[in-house]
């Protein structure tokens, strides 16, 4: 088999401009097809394939390019369905899948569309939203779109007491693709929220630092063999009795891409992140990278996730 495709989603608006070039400088970073997915909503199956002919006029636009013509091998492809059910089945088919905010239909108000959130929850393989430049917090040069941080950096949330070798692996291969320091971040709570049964468990007999001291352990275990596959990789660890989200949140600011794990809840309705990552999704000021617990270091358990310009 050869080297899976990052993947993206389109629908002519600006959203997905930005995740198209975000999801072109990846494809070029891991010498990997790109391909370019434009969804039909209302559309026959005909209708689309005509579109990969040259019919869609939201493929045709994009195909002159300039960045794209760099890449050796760019498909475009029309699909008819809903976005939300077909973005996330072309999880199984890529390495990467990238998207943006919204897209054209979604509401003014919307941090993150619809689509986002159903890729991100659902999609095989890591799935990365590219935010707007509007969001509070973001620099902004001349043209309006978000200033890259002077000091390349990947951050990475990671939950010290639980194991989260995927995103961890992402995180540090991205790391060292973009020569980028790696900013690992976690959170905990003190004092324990324990239900009144366990009110006397073990926990409350340790203080605060011996407790830190101990997730600091785990997590230092946790990321050992991962720096010795990646041993050029600057490292730096911040462990704190803050909100993950929020620490993440307020790191985005200074970082190229923000890592998380899915942590994916099954409900009756159907599978929603956990809150971290959706938290991190709707706030953060950077792209966001969203990782399956199944995924391999180097993209993929589906591949490494594409892109699309999300709609609501």
């Amino acid at each position: 088999m050869g080297t899976l495709p990052v993947i993206v989603g389109v629908d002519g608006s600006p959203d997905s401009e930005r995740a198209l070039r975000w999801a072109a400088d990846a494809a070029r970073a891991r010498s990997a097809p790109l391909r370019v997915v434009h969804v039909w909503p209302y559309a026959t199956a005909e209708r689309a394939a005509a579109g990969e002919q040259g019919g869609d006029r939201v493929l045709a636009g994009l195909r002159d390019r300039p960045f794209l013509a760099e890449l050796p091998d760019v498909e475009f492809r029309g699909l008819s369905g809903l976005a939300d059910t077909q973005l996330p089945a072309l999880g199984a088919e890529g390495q990467l899948l990238v998207l943006g905010s919204r897209g054209r239909g979604g509401f003014a108000s919307l941090l993150l569309g619809s689509n986002g959130l159903a890729c991100a929850a659902r999609s095989a393989c890591p799935v990365v939203v590219v935010p707007r430049p509007d969001r509070a917090g973001t620099e902004r040069g001349p043209d309006g779109e978000a200033v890259p941080p002077a000091v390349r950096q990947v951050t990475l949330g990671v939950d010290a007491s639980s194991d989260e070798p995927a995103a961890i692996g992402f995180a540090f291969a991205e790391a060292a693709r973009r020569g980028a320091r790696l900013r690992v971040v976690s959170g905990y709570t003190w004092p324990m929220l324990l239900p009144p049964a366990f009110e006397y468990a073990a926990v409350y007999e340790s203080t605060q630092p011996e407790y830190e001291d101990a997730l600091g352990v785990q997590l230092v275990d946790a990321l050992a063999p991962h720096r010795v596959r990646h041993p050029g990789v600057e490292v730096a660890v911040q462990l704190r009795a803050e909100d993950a989200a929020g620490q993440l949140v307020a790191a985005s600011a200074g970082s190229d891409l923000v890592v998380v794990a899915r942590h994916r809840r099954r409900l009756p309705v159907g599978p929603r992140l956990g809150s971290v990552a959706h938290a991190v999704l709707l706030h953060a000021v950077c792209p966001v990278a969203v990782v399956p617990e199944t995924t391999t270091e180097d993209g993929g358990g589906g591949g490494d996730g594409g892109a699309e310009g999300d709609g609501s």
